[in-house]
C-alpha cells in the first residue's frame, strides 16, 4: 500500500536540504529543531516563549504521558495541543528510549514492553499496538514506531537482536496506524547501534514496509561523534530522497550542524534547556558557562547582536549572579536563550541552504566557535 507523503523537498546545497513538511496542526520548516515537552511541559519555559522563538514544532513522550496524566485524560481535553495550549504541530517520542533508560525497571518481550513505572512501581505493559493508541489519543501530529534503544557500546547480538525485534513491531505499528486520519504521520526508526551492516539492513527493512517519514535512532548513547555521524552517512543514501529524515536525541549545535551537511531534517533534545538550568549557555560563540566568576563583573550582553531580547539586554554579570544564586529566573532565562539560539541556527542553516551557500555558513559558523567567547574589556 501506498504511504501518503507530506513533506516537499524544496532546495538541496550538497547534501543539505530545505524543505517544508505538512501536518494538521500547521507547516513545519525543515531543517528543523523541536525542543522537548516531555510531559506537556517545556521546563523552565512558558509556550509563548517557545513559539516566539521560532519553533514550528515540539515533541512530547508518550511513556511519561502515558504514566501522568494518562493518555485517556488528555484526549478527554481534545489532545495533547488543546491540553497544554501548544496548538502547533506536535511530535510523540513511542517510549522506546525508555525501554534503555530505564533498564532496570522493564522486561522485553516479543510483545511488547514491561515497565515498572519510575513514579509509584505500578505495573503497565507497552506493546507496539499500545504505543500508537495512545500516540493517536495524544493527537500527535507524527508518531513514532515502539522501538528497542541499545545503549553503546554493546556487543553484536545484542545490537542485532533488537534491531531485528524493531523491525517486527514497526510491522505491528504500522498495522496499528492504518486507522489514523489522512495528513498524520508514522515515522519508522532505523536502529542498528554502530555496526554498519545492521544500519543498512535495519533502514532497508523499513523503507519495504513504507512509512512517512524516516528517524534514525540509538545515536548520541554514549558513542563519539565519528561515530554518529559514520552511522548517519551509512543511512541517509538509503533512505527515500522525497521523505523526512529525523535524527533523534540530538544534539550539540555542531551534531546538527554536521548531520545537516549529511542530508538529514529533524531534530531534537532537551540540552538547550537541560544546560540552561545548569548555567550553561548556547550562542554564536560557543557554550558560555555562566558560573565562572570572570562574569561576576562583566557588563556586557551575552550577544549585543542577538534578536532574543534575553540574549540581548541582561548583563552578564546578572546572569552569573542569578545562576549562583540559585533564583528560578536564571534557568528560565539560560533556557529561553539556549531555545531560542537553537532556532536562529536552524534558521541560519534554511536561509543558507535556500541561497546555496550552506557550506560557508557551516564554515563561518565552526570558526566562530572556535574563536570562542570574547574577553570581557
Amino acid at each position: 500500500m501506498t504511504v501518503a507523503n507530506h513533506f516537499e523537498l524544496l532546495r538541496t546545497d550538497g547534501a543539505a536540504r530545505r524543505g517544508q513538511l505538512t501536518t494538521p496542526h500547521g507547516v513545519v520548516r525543515t531543517p528543523a529543531f523541536m525542543p522537548v515537552g516531555t510531559l506537556g511541559a517545556m521546563k523552565s519555559l512558558h509556550w509563548r516563549e517557545v513559539r516566539d522563538a521560532g519553533a514550528d514544532i515540539v515533541l512530547g513522550n508518550t511513556y511519561h504521558l502515558m504514566l501522568r496524566p494518562g493518555a485517556e485524560r488528555i484526549a478527554s481535553f481534545g489532545g495533547l495541543q488543546k491540553f497544554t495550549t501548544w496548538n502547533g504541530p506536535m511530535l510523540t517520542d513511542s517510549g522506546g528510549f525508555q525501554v534503555m533508560s530505564l533498564a532496570q525497571l522493564r522486561k522485553v518481550t516479543e510483545q511488547g514492553v514491561t515497565f515498572r513505572s519510575h513514579i509509584d512501581g505500578a505495573k503497565f505493559e507497552l506493546t507496539p499496538e499500545r504505543a500508537i493508541e495512545i500516540q493517536r489519543l495524544l493527537n500527535s501530529d507524527i508518531a513514532m514506531q515502539l522501538d528497542e534503544c541499545v545503549r553503546l557500546p554493546a556487543e553484536h547480538a545484542d545490537i542485532d537482536r533488537a534491531m531485528q525485534l524493531s523491525l517486527r513491531w514497526a510491522e505491528r505499528c504500522k498495522r496499528a496506524f492504518e486507522t489514523a486520519p489522512d495528513g498524520y504521520m508514522l515515522f519508522g526508526i532505523a536502529q542498528g547501534g554502530d555496526v554498519p551492516e545492521l544500519r543498512r539492513a535495519s533502514a532497508q527493512g523499513l523503507i519495504d514496509i513504507g512509512f512517512h517519514g524516516y528517524a534514525i535512532g540509538g545515536l548520541a548513547v554514549g558513542e563519539p561523534q565519528a561515530v554518529m555521524l559514520a552511522m548517519i552517512e551509512e543511512v541517509v543514501p538509503i533512505l527515500p530522497s522525497d521523505r523526512p529524515r529525523y535524527l533523534m536525541g540530538v544534539g550539540t549545535p555542531d551534531d546538527m550542524l554536521e548531520a545537516v551537511a549529511r542530508g538529514v531534517d529533524m531534530f531534537d533534545c532537551v540540552m538547550p534547556t537541560r544546560n540552561g538550568r545548569h548555567g550553561m549557555a548556547f550562542t554564536r560563540y560557543g557554550q558560555i558557562n555562566m558560573r565562572n566568576a570572570r562574569h561576576q563583573d562583566d557588563p556586557r550582553p551575552l550577544d549585543e547582536e542577538s534578536t532574543w531580547p534575553a540574549a540581548r539586554d541582561y548583563s552578564r554579570a546578572y546572569l552569573h549572579h542569578l545562576v549562583r544564586s540559585g533564583e528560578t529566573l536564571g534557568a528560565m532565562l539560560l533556557s529561553e536563550i539556549n531555545i531560542a539560539y537553537y532556532q536562529s541556527l536552524m534558521q541560519g542553516i534554511r536561509a543558507s541552504i535556500e541561497a546555496g551557500t550552506f557550506e560557508e555558513f557551516r564554515a563561518r559558523t565552526r570558526e566562530c566557535w572556535a574563536r570562542g567567547d570574547i574577553p570581557p574589556r
